[in-house]
């Protein structure tokens, strides 16, 4: 029930201490909570009460869905302490983390999989999910220095892309170390080939580096491959690199092109 301790455990979950201590996670607003109830485990349903009392019907189709231990409606001042976002939405629920069966070397053989190598800002991971459930990529395998995925920013940016795609923390260089010859694994780089005329396959897996540095060179080696997204015209002037979040977008439009045709 609602108390001081709820709001504090709340609160602590802003925290990857917090979220690694108890296993949990928020999720905020309506659509969200609502794509995330089906596929796990909701622990606590808190709702604000000035939006309870004009989402009457959206209300008790979230309860039922969530099926959690605890619910209160309470004070929209209260909600508002308890909510992690600038803006509450009204909705807030707690989710158990799910554990996913990690075997990254088996799993890379069939279907496309992402990789990311370092991704530091939470709100590029939360958006490279949601591309990910997008183009049908059920796998993102990240290194420990990724950013975590449970942090509030990236579980509102994946707009309920957790509910569809599982995502690992390993060693990524010794997985792709471990990979069968026959399986293809692409680090994307400033010296790798032009993406537009490079082989691709329809299973392995796409390496995505961090923001300022980009893959590796541990990881870069441990690939079997190397795309440059070039940018136009090639000889004129522009900026460093693209954005993470866009060149996945970029890179996973042309696999799954390349696939339809």
């Amino acid at each position: 029930m609602w108390s001081k301790a709820t709001l504090r455990l709340i609160r602590s979950l802003d925290s990857r201490k917090g979220r690694r201590a108890t296993g949990l996670f928020v999720a905020e607003g309506p659509k969200l909570v609502g794509e995330l109830a089906g596929a796990m485990e909701c622990e606590y349903l808190l709702f604000a009460a000035t939006w309870a009392a004009a989402n009457g019907d959206v209300r008790a189709a979230l309860s039922r869905a969530c099926a959690a231990t605890g619910e209160d409606c309470v004070a929209d001042a209260d909600f508002a302490r308890a909510s992690l976002l600038q803006t509450p939405q009204g909705v807030l629920a707690l989710f158990r983390q799910p554990a996913h069966d990690a075997h990254p070397a088996q799993a890379m053989a069939t279907g496309l999989h992402l990789a990311l190598d370092g991704v530091q800002d939470p709100g590029n991971l939360g958006t490279i999910v949601r591309l990910a459930d997008w183009f049908g990529v059920h796998d993102i395998w990240c290194s420990p220095l990724t950013a975590d995925v449970w942090n509030p920013k990236a579980v509102q940016a994946s707009m309920g892309g957790l509910a569809r795609v599982r995502v690992h923390y390993i060693d990524l260089y010794a997985a792709l170390g471990q990979l069968p010859t026959a399986v293809a694994s692409y680090a994307t780089a400033l010296d790798g080939q032009p993406l537009w005329q490079a082989p691709l396959t329809a299973a392995g897996v796409v390496v995505m580096g961090n923001e300022g540095r980009g893959v590796t060179p541990d990881v870069a080696r441990a690939c079997s491959h190397r795309l440059l997204i070039p940018s136009f015209p090639a000889a004129a002037p522009t900026t460093e690199s693209l954005n993470v979040g866009v060149a996945t977008a970029i890179v996973l439009a042309e696999f799954r092109r390349r696939l339809m045709s």
